[in-house]
C-alpha cells in the first residue's frame, strides 16, 4: 500500500500514513474550509490500510497546534475508526502531543483519552 502524504498548508495539517511502518502523522492546525472534503481521501486510505494491516501494532502520532471544532469532530471519527479496529486483536497507540504552554490542547488529549478505552493514550508535552 503506498504511504499517504499530504503536504501542509496555513489551515491544514500535514498528513503522512505509512503502512509500512505503521506509523501515522496529523501535525500543523486543521481548520480547513471545508473539512469533510479534506479530510475524506484521509478516511479511505485509512479504511483500506485497516482492512490490509492485519494484526499490526499501528502508532499515530498527532501533534495538532490549533483546530476548529469541525476537525474535533475528524478526530473522534477517527478514534472510533482506531477503537473499532483494535476488536482485531492488534494495539493501538495514540501519542497527543500538546505544547506545555497549551493546557487546552492537553485536555481535548486527556478528553479523548477517556472516551476510548481499547487505545492507548499517550498525553505528551512537548520539549
Amino acid at each position: 500500500m503506498e504511504i499517504l502524504k499530504i503536504e501542509p498548508t496555513k489551515y491544514t495539517p500535514e498528513i503522512y500514513f505509512d503502512a509500512e511502518k505503521n506509523i501515522l502523522s496529523i501535525i500543523g492546525e486543521s481548520y480547513p474550509e471545508n473539512t469533510a472534503d479534506f479530510y475524506a481521501p484521509v478516511f479511505s486510505w485509512l479504511k483500506k490500510y485497516l482492512k490490509q494491516a492485519g494484526n499490526e501494532n499501528i502508532t499515530v502520532h498527532i501533534e495538532l497546534t490549533y483546530f476548529n471544532s469541525s476537525s474535533s469532530k475528524i478526530l473522534l471519527d477517527f478514534f472510533d475508526m482506531f477503537e473499532e479496529a483494535t476488536g482485531d486483536g492488534r494495539q493501538i497507540m495514540i501519542n497527543w502531543v500538546y505544547e506545555k504552554e497549551d493546557e487546552e490542547t492537553h485536555q481535548y488529549g486527556e478528553e479523548f483519552q477517556e472516551d476510548f478505552e481499547s487505545l492507548t493514550f499517550n498525553c505528551i508535552q512537548k520539549q
